[in-house]
């Protein structure tokens, strides 16, 4: 893993280093001589500051001897292009001193390991000024060997503020990347806790159906023993010749099915365990629970390929809810919602505090139900929604909600929705169970 890093790591730098060859010498022509007619300030400078911030892997001194060689090369074709002078050795003359500023600056750099220190901004500004400054006067200096320029104090104070201006303008820049950056990935990492929230709601439901396997598993083996012994007992009065062999069978059945349960028990302790340990995200204020439900759905139907609109209005104080517990509650209603609407439809959802208990209800401007199937609505395995190739849904979802409300003791029921238009799912539920303080 660590050499797949790295890898990509000296890949970037690469892409980094030739897009720095082509954008260093352009940003140089951006130029004016505070000095003489040799000695200029640009924008390269600031930009080759930008690009050696960037690098990881690739030494600093190599990228700089390259861009000092681009540079000066840059430049002497744009003079024989431009005609500006009438031989090569005139222009190299006028621009080789560029190639000591780049080199002395990236030698610079390395020594006092600004790329190491990216956190620290000011000091890292405050560095890339003093090395643009020593930069500079190696440069000039490197003139003055073969042209005898001079440097006045005003031309030092003049470099002085430019460098300044230019190690901050790169600096603000760098931060306000690094701003970007942190804003995807926290965008990013949101994203994926409520694909897990929702993930551990799935898991909450499922063990609840588990939980109900199990006691059915327990009811059948009880049942298929008690059969047994009671077989077992007509055996002993001799009522048939064959009733040894229907124990037999029963003790079978009996056998298997606890083996059943016992395998459905470690599922479920898996299970419990993991949506059991608390943390510090089990428990949500309301208004961003509700917001997770609703952006989740809103991709369902996008999903189903249906424009459906889905609002939200909470009322009173909320106290921090179980995320789990009202994921499961609300998010199976407005699911169903979604997949009852045909085609385009709006859905609300309204969460109201009332003294102890909380009211929630989810409004659908769907088709409604028929009122002679309001009764079976809740049963396991009734459904009235089809896919498009015509096969049905499942029908445990709402059985699964008004099962777990009343495990909290509190009540679910359905009306006609607003104008007769759609259903309404009503709920209230007591808040303690489902609080932190719960």
């Amino acid at each position: 893993m660590k050499g797949v890093r790295v890898q990509t790591q000296v890949k970037r730098d690469w892409y980094i280093l030739v897009l720095m060859l082509i954008t260093v010498p352009l940003a140089g022509e951006l130029k004016f001589y505070p000095v003489n007619e040799t000695f200029r300030i640009s924008f390269g400078a600031p930009t080759f500051f930008f690009f050696l911030l960037l690098f990881q892997r690739i030494p600093s001194v190599f990228a700089g001897f390259l861009t000092g060689i681009t540079v000066v090369c840059f430049r002497i074709v744009i003079d024989l292009i431009a005609g500006n002078h009438s031989a090569w050795e005139d222009s190299l003359q006028a621009h080789y001193s560029s190639f000591f500023f780049y080199f002395a600056y990236c030698v610079l750099f390395y020594v006092t390991g600004v790329r190491h220190i990216h956190n620290r901004t000011i000091l890292v500004g405050l560095m890339g000024m003093v090395i643009e400054v020593l930069a500079d006067l190696i440069e000039f200096l490197s003139q003055h060997v073969l042209l005898n320029n001079v440097l006045t104090w005003g031309a030092v104070q003049e470099m002085l503020v430019i460098a300044l201006s230019h190690s901050f303008i790169v600096i603000s820049f760098l931060n306000m990347m690094k701003l970007y950056e942190a804003q995807s990935r926290e965008q990013q990492t949101r994203k994926q806790n409520e694909h897990i929230l929702m993930l551990i709601s799935t898991l909450y439901e499922e063990s609840i159906h588990l939980k109900k396997t199990l006691q059915n598993a327990e009811s059948i083996s009880m049942k298929s023993f008690e059969l047994y012994q009671g077989l077992q007992e007509l055996h002993k009065e001799q009522v048939a010749t064959n009733v040894e062999g229907f124990a037999k069978k029963a003790l079978v059945v009996a056998g298997e099915v606890h083996e059943i349960k016992k395998d459905n028990q470690r599922i479920f302790a898996g299970l419990h365990k993991l949506i059991s340990d608390e943390s510090i995200t089990d428990y949500m204020d309301i208004h961003q629970l509700v917001d997770i439900i609703r952006r989740s759905n809103m991709k369902y139907a996008t999903l189903l390929e249906k424009d459906i609109q889905i609002t939200a209005f909470i009322t009173g104080t909320h106290p921090l809810y179980h995320v789990f517990m009202m994921l499961s509650l609300i998010n199976n209603l407005v699911a169903n919602a979604v997949e009852a609407i045909q085609q385009t439809g709006a859905i609300s959802i309204e969460i109201a505090r009332i003294g102890d208990l909380v009211e929630i209800k989810i409004n659908d401007d769907g088709p409604g139900v028929p009122p002679r199937r309001k009764g079976l609505l809740f049963k396991p395995g009734f459904t009235t929604k089809y896919d498009r190739t015509g096969n049905p849904s499942t029908g445990i979802g709402l059985s699964y909600v008004q099962q777990l409300v009343e495990q909290w003791q509190g009540e679910i029921s359905l009306q006609d929705g607003v104008n007769g238009k759609g259903t309404t799912f009503l709920m209230r539920l007591p808040i303690d169970p489902i609080t932190k303080k719960g």
